[in-house]
């Protein structure tokens, strides 16, 4: 074996640059995470052949005292850390030390700088050779300039690696669009080519912020998206999340940040599908842009050095608190909030929707931006109705207080046994009778089964499992959580569990994998709904049964009563399946499609 011998600095940075600079687009999040924790509050960015030939970065913030600039270059050295405590507990978004120096390995790198509102700056150039570092004094504002040239210049190999330049500049477009999406108090702006690209204003309010969030993310999100704002157990989730009827083919519209900082976190991702579970189309993605702002103290972001991933320090309470939050507030939405919330949509129900452009919709009378806040829960229905509960209410309920038609309106027709037609304040409301019953009567199920102690049945021949010890640890962990569900589990021995009782709605399914899939995530996410979506998925199909059918004529006294029902029940906006169970068509766009007035 060859001698042990210690790495020179310009091979040792570059092997740092293999795990920090991969392509043009982390030069430029490197770049931008610099300036930002500087305190600024314009940033511009300048890029040229996907970022291959230049990029530069340019910010107002507090700039590098010249003592330090030569310092700046080198590796593991930063201004963001000094102790084992401050590590322990991060509040900026770098804090490494390793991407200048990574940078200047891999490309001819120039920074100037000033850390005075007058006086002249400081200039400091490298290259990927021998990682000199040259300074002279350059006239340059408060702030900090940094130039990136020939990216990969002296390492060829690597440069071989690189996509088109078109597909490197999307992917520092997208850079962009994150940081711009977490940091609504900087004015950005990007220039590709020498041509603006992006202008994004700095923002305070509210309604600028979703000026922002449609801009990146599309009208169509802002106006399909509920807002929320919640706090608990010393967490904050807040931020928009796209309608389940707004769904997508692939999870190309989820944008999550912690304290700032854009994450890709399973934990995030199992909660955030939990939430949806109930109401999304099978195989789509929601979309969402959320903030989950927690004491830095309680999160590792030493984990990667990419910083892409986190680890929560208790990890079950921030998994629960997304759940409940999402899941409330999507559970919250009633007809009544959003008479226009079902926009076209049968659309999405097979393969990638055609979206219809901000003009095309407002054209079309649409409008379905929505708000969630902390309000009161209407009070729970305890009991299923059959198919014939409609036939002794009455024609027409109250009207609002202001004498308006209450959110869906009343009855005026049926179409074809399947659709209901109803005349509300905004027009035309069209609902599929048979979705709209079947998502009354699976709430009405679960909510009468909540009300109930489950009922345990106790198995003929009791199951045993082979389990690792970490599976019957867990076991031992939460017993209380199988008991509350139903099932009695016994340890056996150190790898070994015994299933003594299940739920009686559960006595046909298939228990073991049931059993070990609620282990595996009781093991990586701290909980698990695996036997509760079991039970939910038998009363899905008994609601679905005992439906009222299509072609099954129903007098204007049960339809108008049906509308009364949808409007008081949660997720009735889609029917157990995740699809659509009304749709808003305003007066001034079927004036439109007539051409009245014309």
């Amino acid at each position: 074996m060859p001698k042990i011998h210690l790495l020179s600095p310009r091979l040792a940075n570059q092997i740092a640059a293999g795990e920090v600079v991969e392509r043009p687009a982390s030069v430029i999040k490197e770049l931008l995470e610099n300036s930002i924790d500087s305190g600024a509050s314009r940033i511009d960015i300048d890029v040229e052949r996907g970022g291959i030939k230049l990029m530069r970065v340019r910010d107002n913030g507090s700039g590098i005292a010249s003592d330090d600039l030569p310092l700046a270059l080198s590796r593991h050295a930063t201004s963001k850390i000094e102790q084992l405590d401050d590590l322990e507990s991060v509040g900026t978004l770098g804090f490494r030390g390793e991407a200048l120096a990574s940078i200047s390995s891999v490309s001819r790198l120039a920074i100037a700088t000033n850390d005075q509102n007058s006086g002249p700056g400081w200039k400091a150039e490298a290259e990927g050779r021998d990682m000199a570092v040259n300074l002279a004094p350059v006239a340059h504002p408060r702030g900090t300039t940094v130039e990136v040239r020939d990216l990969f210049f002296n390492t060829p190999a690597r440069r071989k690696f690189l996509r088109t330049e078109a597909t490197e500049y999307k992917r520092i477009d997208e850079v962009l669009r994150k940081l711009a999406l977490s940091h609504f108090e900087i004015d950005f702006t990007l220039h590709n080519n020498g041509k603006a690209v992006h202008h994004f204003r700095a923002t305070t309010s509210q309604a600028e912020q979703e000026r922002r969030v449609a801009a990146i993310c599309g009208p169509a999100f802002m106006e399909n998206a509920l807002y929320l704002d919640l706090e608990a157990a010393g967490l904050r989730l807040w931020g928009w999340v796209g309608l389940p009827t707004f769904s997508r083919s692939q999870g190309d519209l989820q944008y999550f940040y912690v304290n700032g900082r854009s994450i890709r976190d399973k934990l995030v991702t199992h909660a955030v599908r939990q939430a949806y579970r109930d109401v999304m189309y099978q195989g789509r993605h929601p979309a969402f842009v959320l903030y989950l702002e927690a004491n830095p103290a309680e999160i590792d972001v030493n984990v990667h050095p990419t910083k892409h991933e986190v680890r929560f320090r208790d990890s079950r309470t921030v998994h629960d608190f997304l759940f409940r939050s999402l899941h409330r507030a999507i559970a919250d939405i009633r007809p009544g909030d959003a008479p226009a919330a079902q926009v076209a949509i049968a659309e999405q129900t097979l393969g990638e929707p055609h979206w219809r452009t901000l003009a095309e919709q407002s054209a079309m009378g649409f409008s379905t931006q929505q708000t969630f806040g902390t309000s009161e829960v209407a009070e729970p229905m305890t009991a299923y109705v059959p198919e014939n509960e409609w036939q002794d209410k009455q024609l027409h309920p109250e009207p609002e207080s202001d004498g308006s038609p209450p959110p869906l309106g009343y009855a005026i027709a049926q179409l074809k046994g399947i659709y209901i037609l109803a005349e509300n304040a905004e027009g035309l409301v069209l609902v599929d009778m048979h979705a709209a019953h079947e998502r009354i009567t699976y709430e009405r199920m679960k909510q009468a089964f909540d009300a109930q102690a489950l009922v345990s049945q106790p198995l003929l021949v009791p199951i045993t499992l082979a389990v690792s010890q970490s599976e019957a640890d867990g076991a031992d962990e939460h017993s209380a959580l199988f008991e509350n569900l139903g099932f009695l589990l016994q340890r056996a021995g150190p790898e070994s569990l015994i299933v003594w009782r299940v739920p009686a709605m559960l006595r046909d399914a298939d228990v073991e994998p049931l059993v070990r899939d609620v282990l595996s995530d009781l093991l990586k996410h701290g909980s698990s709904d695996r036997i509760r979506q079991h039970l939910d998925e038998i009363m899905s199909t008994m609601a679905c049964h005992s439906s009222v059918r299509a072609n099954r004529k129903l007098s204007i006294p049960e339809m108008n009563a049906l509308l009364r029902d949808m409007e008081a029940t949660e997720r009735s906006g889609q029917c157990n399946h995740g699809r659509p169970t009304w749709t808003q068509m305003s007066l001034e766009a079927l004036d439109r499609l007539f051409l009245r007035g014309r």
